[in-house]
């Protein structure tokens, strides 16, 4: 009588699990549906056709298997709607945050966590600027960037739902508006240019603490390494006799990495095309998707083809950055040069708003931002403006310190000369396009199909008057400050130089009076630029793939000298087993940032240990003065001092806390077995390169989500390259693109993005071209074939 009482309660039991797991199905089914139809419904249309408003003539849209667009349009405002429409289908949530990030408004897409995000970019102002410059921009400009945001609107309206990021955060894209687009570029100048002074700050916090000649020496203006493409050589900061310095340290890192790229041009004699040929890759950071949205632009009627662009554009403005017209390629690098400068108000007694001016006290005028977080309260932000900026800071003596920024001028958006720049016929041309441009200052670099190559500065270049001590100083009596902005006939420029080779990498380009016009914005150290140049000058005929391969060289001869620093002190302590284990990868280690050196990480760690110990001991100083702030300690050419310490010893600069040099380098070598523990528990085989470099794209959103990033990331693998080597790759940051096209012969040119130009992980194209980035395989440079075609008709 048992046995069916048993019975029925194992078949309860199995209906049971048998309703659980279809629940769970169901569940997953659901979720499964769900993320389809966020993901799909936002997809971009790829076929048919779609009315566009405004548009003069039809406009054809033919993507290759890689999802790359030939937009052929009969004129350059239909050009532009066109644009607009396919930035507003795949990368519109890309294009918001740009938008934000230049108004300092990213909280009120995110939350509260970005409110320290937005402050320190709404000191600017640049909402209010740009809607001002919009009433300003020449008619014709208008135009152009009115009809690429009703494009854009028209295009993210065509999408059968909204973004997905959108329906992840429980939020509604709000419409695109004119003067976004001008928002996007003043974004690019907070990512590639200082916002608050701070390296002039450090410097003056330095000589305050530690003396004008200790200062001088820690934070140089050029290293004997130095790569300028004339040759040119600036004196070495002396050893300083004694400093004071507390004995305590501070946390120091090394300097942060460099925004920039490579960029270099080879004359004609020198290729197998005969045409000049430039190749250039833009380090920034790297996300899902990618900055740059790569497409081929034509204007065509009748049959002729009166323009044909090939490169890639930045979503949220109608046009091509870097790339070439068929006649003249060119390629940017950020140029460092002196762009803006910490002024220190002298206040008038009695008035706590008033501060002196050449032309008599003038008030500060205090203006109320509202910042306003997604899902909670807005708050208010006063800012305290004076006629040559926003207060940034404060010296230790409670002064206020404004900042002088091109940036914050008329004229730091023109489109005069990237306009100029897709027509331009020759290097020539090109240069006097430059000196016509409003963008954050660039090194553009750029040949011709007749041969020439050149050199000069894109963007408006600041005439600057006893400004060369790079310290905040007072402006108050007329002798120092701006006195407007060079001439086009007198920004530096370098024309077909004899060796027929040009080279950038953010470093110092030239010296001399040059260098005066320019000033010194923070150079990056010389290590890359030299390795191009000695690359360049190895080889007296070019290819594409010669190019490439200067592009992709991961080689460390920079780091030779702290190799040998190294190597000298595991000797010294080789008794000691966890040294004696270091001796041999470190004595074998290649010179190169390769995924399975054990010894470029040694070597590259000690390097970074080193500078911490420096910067952290003469910068406790610093740190404790007030006014200090949280900026790094480390400048961009921390090593050079850091080297010459190591390596001369001096008994009068040994970084505190430390007593004696001894002392000072066994913590070093501590540090880095601390680092071996802790990384690769105490086994030095583990402790790879490719262990901490690894690739580190992630979907804004997935840096939160992390489920989504099994989605949108590609995958998160070891990775060869450095921030020091030509082949710039760290998590998260590094070569944006790659190109190599020699004018007239696109066909043969080379083109590498990561992440590709899909969007949305359903388009059939996502991250496409990839892979050949990530390994170095040579793609080409023009679109392939057509796999899907969209016709936009007028509406």
């Amino acid at each position: 009588m048992g046995t069916r009482p048993r019975r029925l309660r194992v078949r309860q039991r199995r209906r049971i699990d048998l309703l659980i797991a279809c629940t769970v199905l169901a569940a997953v089914i659901g979720g499964c549906v769900w993320i389809w139809w966020v993901f799909a419904g936002a997809a971009p249309r790829l076929e048919g056709n779609v009315a566009l408003g405004g548009l003069q003539a039809p406009v054809e849209i033919r993507r290759d298997a890689a999802g790359v667009p030939t937009v052929t349009a009969a004129s350059r405002i239909d050009l532009a709607r066109a644009l607009g429409f396919l930035h507003g289908q795949e990368r519109f949530f890309q294009m918001d945050l740009l938008r934000r990030s230049g108004a300092g408004e990213i909280s009120g897409l995110v939350g509260e966590a970005a409110v320290p995000l937005d402050i320190p970019h709404r000191l600017h102002r640049f909402r209010a600027r740009a809607e001002a410059l919009m009433e300003r921009l020449p008619p014709a400009h208008r135009v152009l960037i009115e009809a690429y945001t009703e494009g854009v609107n028209t295009g993210l309206a065509a999408l059968s739902r909204k973004p997905f990021e959108y329906t992840l955060l429980r939020a509604d894209p709000v419409p695109w508006r004119p003067e976004d687009t001008l928002l996007v570029v003043y974004a690019m100048y907070f990512d590639l240019q200082d916002g608050d002074g701070w390296d002039q700050r450090r410097t003056a916090l330095a000589r305050r603490a530690l003396g004008p000649t200790m200062a001088d020496f820690l934070y140089p203006h050029g290293t004997p390494s130095d790569a300028p493409l004339d040759g040119s050589v600036l004196p070495e900061p002396p050893l300083p006799d004694s400093v004071a310095a507390p004995a305590a340290s501070a946390p120091a890192a090394p300097p942060p990495m460099t925004k920039g790229s490579n960029a270099f041009a080879i004359a004609g004699r020198l290729t197998a095309t005969g045409s000049a040929m430039v190749a250039n890759d833009m380090h920034l950071g790297l996300s899902v998707p990618n900055i740059w949205y790569r497409a081929r632009l034509r204007i065509a009627q009748n049959g002729a083809s009166s323009l044909d662009l090939v490169g890639v554009t930045l979503p949220g403005t109608p046009l091509l950055v870097t790339g070439t017209n068929g006649k003249v390629a060119w390629g940017f690098t950020d140029a460092y040069i002196a762009t803006g400068d910490a002024v220190l108000l002298e206040p008038v007694a009695g008035d706590p708003l008033a501060y002196r001016t050449p032309d008599g006290p003038r008030p500060l005028s205090v203006v109320t931002e509202h910042i306003c977080p997604a899902h909670a309260e807005c708050r208010d932000l006063e800012i305290e403006e004076s006629i040559w900026g926003p207060v940034v800071a404060h010296d230790p003596e409670g002064r206020r310190i404004v900042w002088r920024w091109t940036a914050h001028d008329a004229d730091a958006i023109e489109f005069d000369g990237p306009l100029a720049l897709e027509t331009a016929g020759s290097v020539r041309e090109a240069i006097d396009a430059a000196h016509h441009t409003g963008i954050p200052a660039e090194n553009l670099v750029v040949g011709d199909r007749d041969g020439h190559i050149g050199w000069t500065i894109v963007g408006h270049v600041p005439k600057r008057v006893g400004l060369a001590d790079g310290v905040p100083q007072s402006w108050a009596e007329g002798g120092r400050g701006w006195q407007g902005y060079l001439p086009p006939d007198q920004v530096p420029a370098i024309v077909d130089p004899p060796d027929g080779i040009i080279w950038t990498a953010n470093n110092r380009i030239v010296g001399g009076d040059a260098l005066k016009l320019l000033g010194d914005g923070g150079y990056a150290a010389p290590g890359r630029a030299r390795e191009i140049r000695d690359d360049l000058k190895a080889r007296d005929r070019f290819t594409e793939a010669d190019l490439l391969a200067i592009q992709l060289d991961d080689r460390a001869p920079m780091l030779e000298a702290w190799q040998k620093q190294l190597l000298s002190l595991l000797q010294a302590r080789s008794g000691d087993p966890r040294f004696a284990a270091m001796l041999e990868p470190v004595r074998d280690w290649g010179a190169a940032a390769k995924p399975e050196s054990v010894g470029y990480r040694l070597v590259r760690s000690f390097e970074e240990e080193a500078i911490r110990l420096v910067y952290g001991g003469f910068g406790a100083a610093i740190r404790q003065e007030p006014g200090a702030g949280s900026g790094p300690l480390a400048g961009q050419l921390a090593g050079w001092p850091t080297l010459r310490l190591l390596v001369d010893q001096p008994p009068n600069l040994v970084p505190p806390p430390y007593k004696s040099w001894k002392e000072a380098t066994n913590a070093l070598t501590e540090r880095l077995a601390a680092l071996v523990d802790r990384d690769a528990g105490g086994d030095v085989r583990q402790f790879t390169w490719g262990a901490r470099n690894h690739l580190g794209i992630h979907h804004p959103i997935a840096l939160a989500l992390p489920l989504l990033g099994r989605i949108t990331d590609p995958p998160d693998v070891p990775v060869a390259g450095d921030a020091l080597e030509p082949r710039v790759l760290t998590p998260g940051d590094g070569a944006s693109e790659r190109f190599v096209v020699s004018p007239g012969h696109e066909a043969e040119g080379i083109f590498e993005m990561p992440v590709g130009e899909a969007g949305n992980p359903t388009e059939p194209y996502y991250l496409a071209g990839h892979r050949d980035w990530l390994e170095g395989h040579p793609s080409p440079f023009l679109p392939g074939p057509p796999r899907w075609t969209l016709t936009l008709t007028p509406g």
